[in-house]
């Protein structure tokens, strides 16, 4: 059986976000320098990544001076997450549910999180789409009315929100929904909006002298960003109907990677906490789709060794269903054992409890051990990988249990997030 030798294992002593830092301190000089230290997660929704996300952004923060961090939420949407750290103005609950996206506001542990964070100099900063990246109008509404402000003369074609609002999702639930939407609209309707979309972008870019003079440097960069996601979603449901998920991928990644940028250009270091497919440095694979550059690879290629990955992986336990399972509400299915020649079935076999493992200090037999591993599980599927191009360090998790519903938080969501999560509970 493939294994690590005891030399590569680092043992780590628990996952609890509020226990001692110290067998954390290797860490600091893993990661030198580097501006962006990524922590990843090989499903969402998962108890132990959040907290382990939690552990290693409190380290960072207090023992490494990070005062930035960054999540897989919509960047629109996650100016309310940032202002209740910041101000602790209005419900918690409302910053959770519809601040932070596609569902990853909706448990205990990431409320947790929110209420460490407050109070602290750390800005929060969503980097994706938003819209549970299908629907383009919690950005353009942030466009719009950063426009309202700026240039109250000007009137964006009410046509822009009106074909936007006839594939719009409530939440991730209706993303199916919504792009059949989409695909029943006329040629001529979807190529009106990416020619009106691409208009409003050649606005905001010849008045940003104007602009930025009226509003501030911020403010204007915050709703260029929000146009640009609101650009590239509009492009990626048209790639997505298309049939041509390759594009719909790495157009995604490739602006969150832009997004991220743009938050170097005002905080000197970030803390990342996405899915292992976004971080890796690798192209990755889903069934069907050709292998595309996530956004890892595109960080990796502006920022060179200022960019840190930190992917994870786990042994047995629970992860998130797909398909209908998941639409119906059966959110978490059986993990299988992992298979033995794979990332998370060598790690696996190579120490009973937590740890961690930094690849680039590995000793030639442990280097060798890791190359012949061709494929990591993401979630319950594999895809193809070489860790050692992907990642710098490695944590494993034992075992994988679901986060827990936060009931408060869920008062705040859509209605019909709070029914199919109520019978996820009562099923329970």
């Amino acid at each position: 059986m493939l294994r690590l030798t005891a030399d590569a294992v680092i043992p780590l002593d628990t996952l609890d976000p509020t226990a001692p830092l110290d067998d954390l301190d290797w860490l600091g000089k893993a990661i030198g320098d580097a501006r962006v230290v990524a922590i990843g997660e090989s499903a969402h929704y998962n108890r132990e990544f959040a907290q382990l996300r939690h552990r290693v952004l409190r380290y960072l923060v207090e023992r490494q001076g990070f005062k930035a961090f960054a999540f897989e939420s919509g960047f629109a949407e996650s100016r309310l997450v940032d202002d209740w750290v910041r101000t602790g103005d209005g419900e918690l609950g409302n910053a959770l549910a519809n601040g932070m996206t596609s569902l990853t506001g909706l448990w205990t542990e990431n409320r947790d999180q929110l209420e460490w964070l407050r109070g602290r100099p750390v800005s929060c900063y969503g980097i994706d789409l938003g819209g549970s990246n299908i629907s383009l109008l919690p950005g353009l509404d942030a466009v719009f009315g950063y426009l309202a402000d700026v240039d109250p003369d000007f009137s964006p074609d009410p046509a822009i929100r009106e074909t936007a609002s006839v594939f719009a999702a409530e939440s991730p639930f209706s993303i199916p929904a919504a792009i059949g939407e989409y695909g029943k609209l006329p040629d001529a309707a979807k190529d009106a909006l990416t020619a009106r979309l691409a208009g409003l972008a050649t606005r905001m870019s010849a008045r940003r002298l104007d602009y930025s003079a009226r509003t501030g440097t911020g403010a204007y960069e915050r709703a260029s960003t929000a146009l640009k996601a609101v650009i590239t979603l509009d492009n990626v449901v048209r790639a997505m109907t298309a049939g041509d998920m390759r594009t719909a991928l790495e157009a995604r990644d490739a602006t969150i990677a832009e997004t991220v940028e743009g938050i170097l250009r005002t905080e000197d270091r970030v803390v990342l906490g996405a899915h292992n497919a976004h971080i890796q440095r690798w192209r990755g694979t889903l069934p069907g789709v050709p292998p595309a550059a996530p956004m890892g690879l595109f960080l990796a290629d502006r920022l060179g060794s200022d960019y840190l990955a930190i992917g994870t992986t786990s042994g047995a336990g629970k992860v998130l269903s797909e398909g209908t399972e998941f639409y119906a509400g059966q959110f978490f299915s059986d993990l299988e054992p992992a298979e033995a020649d794979s990332l998370d079935g060598v790690l696996s076999a190579s120490h009973d409890g937590l740890f961690a493992t930094d690849l680039r200090g590995l000793s030639t037999t442990d280097t060798e051990t890791i190359r012949t591993v061709a494929e990591q599980r993401m979630g319950s599927f594999y895809s193809g990988v070489n860790a050692l191009e992907a990642f710098d360090i490695l944590i494993h998790v034992p075992r994988v249990s679901p986060a827990e519903a936060d009931r408060d938080t869920l008062t705040h969501a859509p209605r019909e997030v709070q029914e199919v999560f109520a019978k996820w509970i009562a099923s329970s």
